[in-house]
């Protein structure tokens, strides 16, 4: 079944301009942003009654991070948002996309919110209006309360009854200065490298787990859809020129998945692939069902009769207004031409394990396609942003997509005259806005697009040695330098237009 979307009787942005000028237009109304992650900026892990997120364990947990790193401090984003919300209007941007700290505001994952928490997030969606910027707040970005995972985590239904408690509670503090919400940031990390891998938290390995994760996060993020709709002002509450109406989403970490050849097993190793990093949200939550080949590529792991329950592909289903997308790069795969028993390559740019991240899907090869790369070793293809927007739209015409995270990482550093040229950033983001300029043109729905990051931060398990930032932060002293990507971005803000690619 396909749900029917509140936002389909909205009118899309218009589409983007044809001037004459030399640039590519963006629609009137088009949202520029830039996303961050709470655990990664934050830092003040141990004040105003926060307690120990799964994050905060695993970072301390010796050997998961590298250089023992942890996100006590992080950038110190807990003390100096004001300081940063003051640059992110120098930086022109017209929304901020931040993450909550479920412990923060919730120390254990169950009972009342505490206030001195939830305050700390009031005081920063203020601050954002009234630099009329327009706060864009994400659930959950990957930080479960430390109590809940002794209870179990993510792979025990009752988190996801909390998670729709959280949620209700958020919606309440917040529902008068908040308009966009997001429920999950990119499930599929949560549930695959934190209980499939290991190679984030909780650090567990466990392929039946992983997949009973997933459903549970799905179901969370019903609970949560149902819980915000329940709490939040329907119109007129969220500061002046923001619309009416709250505006729900998630945020799913989609992968552009290409088989190396049209043979038939590398083809289905692709399929395999699709489903158990795509189709395994975008089914229950945009079409009310779990794809069966799915349920057939992973039956020897969970019996899905007794994982799904009656009433869950409803609850899960439930209508939202926006799918976000975050895109970095391709997947490209093959199918395992050697002994049947042999295990697949790790090559799959989620760090290194002994385990897989992929249920069901053994015997799959990932390759690292040609072409130049970004200091994670990823490959920069901004065809794959198109391709998948595009599919999307294809397969969901009524859906209103917005890109909620784009980014790269690059070697970063402050030149002897005290500036970060990034050329290599700039080179990255115009890329991918042409593909989304030309997804628009091409009819997609867009809404807008958020950079990852607006500063440099704790980037998990890989501690502080990668820099995906806008702003450089030095974290010895905490002071932001914007780089010449940050200059460059609000360029385009102001202009709502980036210059045609070269030929």
């Amino acid at each position: 079944m396909t749900a029917v979307h509140p936002l389909a009787a909205v009118e899309p942005l218009a589409g983007p301009s044809r001037a004459d000028d030399g640039l590519l237009h963006f629609p009137t109304g088009f949202l520029w942003g830039a996303a961050t992650a709470a655990y990664q900026i934050e830092g003040a892990a141990a004040e105003g009654g926060r307690t120990p997120s799964i994050w905060d364990t695993y970072s301390h947990t010796p050997g998961r991070v590298r250089n023992g790193d942890t996100g006590d401090t992080a950038a110190d984003h807990y003390h100096r948002y004001r300081d940063d919300v003051a640059l992110m209007a120098q930086l022109e941007l017209k929304a901020y996309r931040f993450s909550v700290s479920w412990s923060r505001v919730q120390p254990t994952g169950r009972g009342p919110a505490v206030e001195r928490g939830l305050d700390f997030y009031r005081r920063l969606a203020d601050e954002l209006l009234e630099a009329g910027i327009t706060p864009v707040a994400t659930l959950y970005h990957w930080d479960l309360p430390q109590e809940l995972e002794d209870a179990g985590g993510w792979p025990v239904r009752d988190t996801a009854e909390r998670f729709g408690e959280y949620a209700a509670l958020m919606g309440e503090a917040l529902g008068d200065r908040v308009r966009y919400w997001t429920t999950l940031n990119e499930p599929w990390c949560s549930a695959f490298l934190g209980y499939g891998s290991g190679v984030h938290a909780p650090g567990r390995t466990d392929p039946a787990d992983a997949l009973r994760a997933a459903h549970h996060l799905n179901l969370g993020h019903g609970r949560a859809v149902a819980a915000l709709r329940s709490v939040l002002p329907t119109a007129g509450a969220h500061g002046a020129g923001q619309g009416p109406g709250p505006q729900l989403s998630v945020t799913l970490n989609l992968h552009e998945v290409r088989s190396l050849s049209q043979n038939p097993a590398d083809l289905d190793a692709a399929r395999r692939i699709d489903a158990v990093g795509n189709r395994v949200f975008t089914g229950p939550i945009l079409d009310g069902e779990y794809p069966q080949d799915l349920r057939a590529d992973t039956a020897h792991l969970v019996d899905w009769d007794d994982l799904v329950r009656h009433g869950d592909l409803a609850a899960i289903s439930a209508p939202i207004d926006l799918l976000g997308i975050n895109y970095y790069t391709p997947t490209l795969v093959s199918a395992w031409s050697g002994p049947p028993a042999a295990e697949h390559s790790r090559s799959d740019g989620h760090g290194s394990s002994d385990h897989s991240p992929w249920p069901g899907s053994e015997n799959v090869v990932f390759h690292l396609p040609p072409g130049e790369r970004t200091a994670m070793n990823w490959s920069i293809d901004p065809s794959g942003l198109y391709d998948l927007l595009t599919r999307i739209a294809r397969e969901h015409p009524r859906m209103p997509l917005i890109v909620t995270e784009n980014g790269a990482a690059f070697d970063d550093y402050v030149s002897p005259e005290g500036e970060v040229r990034d050329p290599e950033r700039i080179a990255y983001v115009h890329a991918h806005l042409a593909a989304i300029h030309a997804a628009l043109a091409d009819g997609v729905d867009v809404r807008g697009y958020f950079l990852w990051s607006l500063m440099d931060n704790f980037e998990w398990a890989y501690g502080y040695g990668k820099r995906f930032g806008a702003v450089y932060v030095d974290y010895s002293t905490q002071r932001r330098i914007p780089k010449s990507s940050a200059h460059w971005y609000a360029e385009t803000i102001r202009r709502g237009a980036i210059s045609r690619p070269t030929p």
